[in-house]
């Protein structure tokens, strides 16, 4: 017979890998008598775990939610799947990357030196997109709490030159929420807007949820059956020849107007943006940078600085008074 914390170790194992176990089943499983099992099952409930008994022929045993959060049983691939999840966790969530890292170590610190080498062996450096927007951890639990309860979102939207000017957060927003997801560094809330009556992207940064939230609803069908297809889609835009990339001297909400669909626009500060944006040609993208009328710092790549000099000698040829 196994000493009393192995056997307590095979028995929490058992809980956590199936929802019911008839009390049979256990101590046949783990090569004792019934009365064994209940006095080992009263021994995990005073360490915090909440063992259920079930009703039936037999009666049985269910290892349910608590109020708090009881050590964990992992087998040996659970426990190198979740730590290398936590290596390359990038949120974007206020907190969580943090507690990430944090819950990594508390992993690492418990792992039997087999395990430790393995995950040692796969580290990895998860690298982020620099625009990567973060998000409130509150209001992402609240848009997510309405994707699972099926109630209506009411919220209000703030616009991307909302920092520059107030009455650009229209009035407050419906929509049936039905996912979220994360592209380019981004939440984003995929709904059905109620108002206009098609699928719409929200940005979670930009949203306030109201409280409380509205009517339940029934589930739309998406688009597509790939809900990952449908927002790739959605965001794919015209697929230029040249793409470059440029630091213009102007706020970012100014620019914004006027890049439309043609460009990404980031602010980096006061009078500073960055913006991504492409053509079919060089020497276009170079001149659709010069309309915005500033100061332009082009990043790259070498192909979009050789067509900004060479508008450069052509203008200047053009400016020329010969007599």
């Amino acid at each position: 017979m196994t000493s009393p914390p192995a056997r307590l170790l095979s028995l929490l194992s058992l809980l956590q890998a199936r929802r019911d176990w008839p009390g049979g089943t256990l101590a046949e499983r783990l090569g004792v008598s019934a009365r064994t099992v209940r006095r080992d099952v009263d021994r995990l409930r005073d360490l915090g775990y909440p063992v259920l008994a079930t009703k039936g022929p037999d009666g049985g045993y269910r290892l349910a939610a608590g109020t708090s959060m009881p050590p964990l049983l992992l087998d040996d691939e659970q426990a190198v799947a979740v730590a290398v999840a936590l290596q390359t966790a990038s949120t974007g969530v206020d907190g969580l990357d943090e507690a990430a890292l944090r819950a990594l170590t508390t992993v690492r610190q418990v792992m039997p030196a087999r395990l430790r080498g393995r995950v040692d062996a796969l580290q990895v450096t998860a690298v982020t997109r620099p625009r990567r927007t973060a998000v409130d951890a509150d209001r992402l639990l609240a848009v997510g709490t309405a994707v699972r309860a099926r109630e209506v979102l009411r919220f209000d939207y703030r616009a991307p030159d909302a920092a520059v000017d107030p009455g650009a957060v229209g009035p407050p927003r419906r929509a049936e929420p039905h996912h979220l997801v994360t592209w380019a560094g981004r939440w984003y809330l995929v709904a059905w807007d109620l108002e206009r009556g098609d699928w719409r992207t929200f940005r979670v940064d930009r949203m306030e949820p109201r409280s409380p939230t509205g009517s339940r609803f029934a589930p739309r069908a998406l688009p597509g059956d790939d809900v990952g297809a449908w927002v790739a889609a959605r965001f794919a835009g015209p697929r230029w020849p040249c793409t470059g990339e440029a630091v213009v001297h102007a706020e970012a909400a100014d620019i914004a107007r006027w890049a439309g669909s043609q460009g990404v626009v980031e602010p980096l500060g006061p009078g500073r943006c960055r913006v991504v944006s492409g053509s079919w040609s060089w020497t276009g993208l170079a001149a659709w940078l010069g309309l915005f009328g500033c100061d332009v710092d082009v990043v790259g790549p070498p192909e979009l600085r050789a067509a900004a000099r060479e508008l450069a000698d052509r203008y200047a040829r053009a400016a020329r008074d010969d007599g």
